[in-house]
């Protein structure tokens, strides 16, 4: 990046100072004195993000003024941009300094710089400086050139010229020539700067030993890395035409008006040939010129007119300049240079570019103070390019010019909202060309109002029914304020009375969101527990000081089937427990005499709901007899339906289900045992039948397992009454060592107190299914007592414990739902009866 350049006018200022009226001067204090322009230079083609420069630096203004200046950038076509953050000026489109400028000596981009508080515009210009990014090329390929024989060594015959858009030493062009021993190559300087390439013939040519020469011509600039274009030579050797054509002139000059109609003759160019014949005849063509010279301007190839072809524009290119040819019939070429100029005519309108408008604009604001900013811009040239602004309209407002076509409107006096909300005036721009040309803008600007209006609610009550078991963050209702002032002083922000979580009692329940108004539900709602609730919303304003006002919010809990009935007589479960008694289940004794409609229970449930969700009804499901009994559809009670007869069994079992009338409904089921009894003493056989019944497996399997362990006691015992009386009489054998010298009373046998290291002879294993004696029968005390098997043996086993010391007489196994398990039989005490 190259250096940059400021210029200050704090001089001239000063001197201006000292002339001005007191209105002017007052003027001044509100706006900061003419904008800087601030000057790049950067090469052409860098790539979009590269910095240019520290713009805000070199503006005076620090990274953390960057927020509140707002610096940014105004021109016709954003060529670059400029960081919010650092305040650099970057590259944000492509730079081809060829295609912005053409073939113009220097290049640069002019746009301006705006900042806010207080508003002003700098000047800003970049200077795109070129790079060798374009090789130098030829309009044709091959070049034909025919050269009689009898042409004596020396002579020169031109080559077209080759052609490099870039500008300066880059666009410096030197030719070389493939080495032959016939030809050499010259460079002519032309009083313009340019290099005209010819061929020189070194040595006399015999058509009859060669016809035809291939040469290479190239053309390398001067830029680095240097670039370079070919273009093959053909040389064709001839007999006749020894005459060149010769034009009058080496260089032609026209000027013309812009906007000329296609056709226009702008010049005549005129070449002789002294050959006669074919020889003598010239046509005229352009050289290596660019296509847009080809697309504004034809040359007429027998007469040598230069006629436009195009619409001229003296914004887009001022000045044309273009080489032309003469060529014999004898294939001899001269050439020529044309130079147009254009002249400007006023066909430009000023163009009226708004660039900030600070609008709107307080009522109590200063008079001078800068509302809009504007630029004007005329494409034309001389007194068709100079403009003069004025404001058109009734409005306390002026215009102020100030420096690079920029203008100020200012207030020229104070503002009341009252009176006028807003001022329409139009910008009229006009210029000095003849037919003055001119052009408006309409500038429209609002005059806001201070905060003297608090939010008004639409509502001063608002009411919202919501389900119950909603999701959390589900919406419940939407208020709405509003604010007659503009701007943040009618920006409405929502917040629950008493701070951001609402009341006290109602903080768990609802949210208000700031922006919206909109109230949702924290978490979900349970009817049940909370049926409605009330908050109070407030709305506030931006302004300041704020001013605010309130609404009250009531919400409704609306019920919802989330409660299946429940069963409070017969109790749900009772006598299903895994330790009661089988007689423990409610059960109702009802007369063999009973005749029908006779009440025997009733069913008594219910339900959290509220409504129809509460409403129950009862159904009869599972009975023995299912015309015997009936059950209310309403008040649940279970009647019998017809006489009991003696054919009925006496015990039943009799389910009912209990319904509510929600969408989808729910459901119960209560179970209920009915003995059909003339009295209490009449049903308690029955249960105890049942009871029996119940437990035949068990009794079966308790008594075989009995059997089996007297079997193996008794077994047992005459063993050891054998062993005994041996050792007796032969002394007391090794397995008994571990009893010392002891000897057993004669008077009843006994056993050792410890057989840990002994070994009966037998053991048994008892296999009980606890499960499902439990499911089938209660555990009732037995009659008699019974011993455990390490009683019988007189001693406890080898520190392990009997299940019956933990567990008394009658109570259940520990774990009802076990599964199946095996114990020895040493070791079980049984005590089912």
């Amino acid at each position: 990046m190259a250096g940059r350049q400021r210029q200050r006018q704090r001089q001239s200022g000063r001197r201006a100072a000292g002339r001005v009226l007191l209105p002017a001067l007052l003027l001044g204090l509100c706006c900061r004195a003419a904008p800087e322009r601030v000057r790049y230079a950067i090469p052409e083609e860098l790539g979009r993000g590269s910095l240019v420069g520290p713009l805000a630096r070199d503006l005076g203004l620090s990274p953390a003024d960057l927020p509140a200046r707002q610096l940014r950038l105004s021109a016709e076509k954003q060529y670059f941009g400029v960081s919010g953050e650092s305040g650099n000026l970057y590259v944000s489109e492509r730079l081809d300094r060829e295609e912005m400028c053409g073939e113009a000596a220097s290049c640069s981009v002019s746009f301006e710089a705006l900042v806010q508080n207080p508003l002003n515009v700098f000047h800003v210009e970049v200077a795109i400086l070129d790079i060798n990014d374009n090789a130098p090329a030829f309009s044709k390929a091959v070049l034909d050139i025919e050269i009689g024989e009898w042409t004596l060594p020396g002579a020169r015959f031109p080559l077209e010229m080759a052609r490099d858009t870039d500008v300066g030493s880059n666009a410096l062009l030197t030719y070389q020539l493939t080495s032959n021993p016939s030809f050499t190559l010259a460079v002519k300087e032309s009083p313009g700067g340019s290099r005209q390439p010819e061929l020189v013939l070194e040595r006399a040519l015999d058509r009859e030993k060669q016809s035809s020469f291939q040469l290479v011509l190239t053309a390398v600039d001067g830029g680095d890395p240097v670039r370079s274009g070919t273009v093959q030579v053909r040389v064709n050797v001839t007999d006749a035409n020894d005459n060149a054509p010769v034009f009058s002139k080496s260089a032609y000059e026209a000027r013309v008006r812009e906007n000329l109609p296609a056709g226009t003759l702008v010049l005549r160019v005129r070449a002789t040939d002294a050959d006669a014949g074919s020889n003598g005849r010239v046509s005229y063509a352009f050289g290596n010129v660019p296509d847009g010279v080809r697309a504004l301007f034809s040359v007429d190839s027998d007469s040598g007119e230069v006629r436009t072809a195009g619409p001229l524009d003296f914004e887009e290119k001022s000045k044309y300049s273009f080489g032309l040819e003469a060529r014999d019939g004898g294939g001899l070429v001269a050439h020529c240079k044309v130079q147009i100029d254009i002249t400007d005519e006023n066909d430009n309108a000023p163009e009226i570019t708004m660039l900030s408008v600070s609008s709107p604009v307080p009522e109590d604001a200063p008079a001078g103070t800068v509302v809009a900013l504007l630029k004007v811009r005329d494409r034309d040239s001389g007194e068709n390019g100079q403009v003069s602004c004025e404001l058109s309209g009734e409005a306390p407002l002026s215009i102020v010019a100030s420096s690079g076509g920029s203008y100020k409107v200012v207030t020229a006096s104070a503002l009341d909202r009252e009176q006028a909300a807003e001022h329409r005036v139009a910008v009229v721009a006009r210029d000095r060309g003849s037919p003055a040309l001119s052009s408006r803008a309409a500038l429209v600007l609002e005059v806001s109002d201070v905060n003297d209006n608090a939010p008004v609610f639409e509502e001063a009550a608002y009411s919202a029914y919501v389900a119950e078991n909603n999701a959390a963050g589900a919406p419940v209702l939407r208020v709405r304020a509003r604010d007659a002032d503009a701007g943040a002083n009618g920006r409405v922000s929502y917040w629950l009375a008493g701070g951001s979580a609402g009341a006290a009692g109602a903080a768990p329940y609802v949210s208000v969101e700031a922006r919206s108004g909109a109230v949702y539900a924290q978490r979900s709602f349970d009817y049940e527990q909370c049926r409605e609730f009330a908050v109070a919303v407030r709305a506030q304003d931006g302004g300041a000081p704020a001013r605010s006002s309130t609404a009250t919010v009531r919400v409704f809990v609306l019920d919802r089937n989330d409660n299946a009935p429940r069963v409070l007589w017969p109790a749900a479960g009772a006598g299903a427990g895994a330790g009661a008694a089988p007689g423990a289940a409610p059960f109702e004794v009802v007369p063999r005499s009973a005749e029908a409609g006779y009440l025997v229970a009733k069913v008594v449930a219910v339900d959290a709901d509220a409504g129809r969700n509460a409403w129950l009804s009862y159904e009869l499901v599972q009975a023995p007899e299912p015309a015997l009994f009936r059950v209310g559809l309403h008040s649940g009670e279970v009647r019998t339906a017809r006489a009991v007869s003696e054919r009925d069994a006496a015990k039943q079992r009799l389910v009912a289900v209990v319904k509510d009338h929600g969408q989808p409904a729910l459901s119960a089921t209560a179970t209920l045992h009915v003995v059909l009894a003339e009295s209490l003493q009449e049903a308690l056989p029955e249960l105890s039948e049942r009871a029996a019944g119940a437990d035949s497996p068990a009794e079966l399997q308790f008594y075989l397992v009995l059997a089996l362990a007297l079997l193996s006691a008794l077994f047992l015992l005459s063993v050891a009454l054998a062993v005994l009386a041996r050792v007796r009489r032969a002394g007391p054998p090794a397995v008994l060592r571990c009893l010392g010298a002891q000897r057993f009373s004669v008077a009843g046998a006994a056993f050792p107190a410890d057989f840990c290291e002994g070994t009966l002879p037998y053991s048994y294993n008892l296999c009980v299914a606890p499960g499902r004696a439990v499911a089938e029968g209660a555990w009732l005390p037995p009659p008699l007592p019974s011993l455990a098997a390490e009683e019988l043996l007189g001693a406890e086993p080898c520190g392990k414990r009997s299940p019956t010391s933990s567990a008394g007489a009658g109570e259940p196994p520990a774990d009802a739902e076990a599964p199946q398990v095996c114990k020895p039989a040493q070791s079980l005490s049984l005590s089912l009866s």
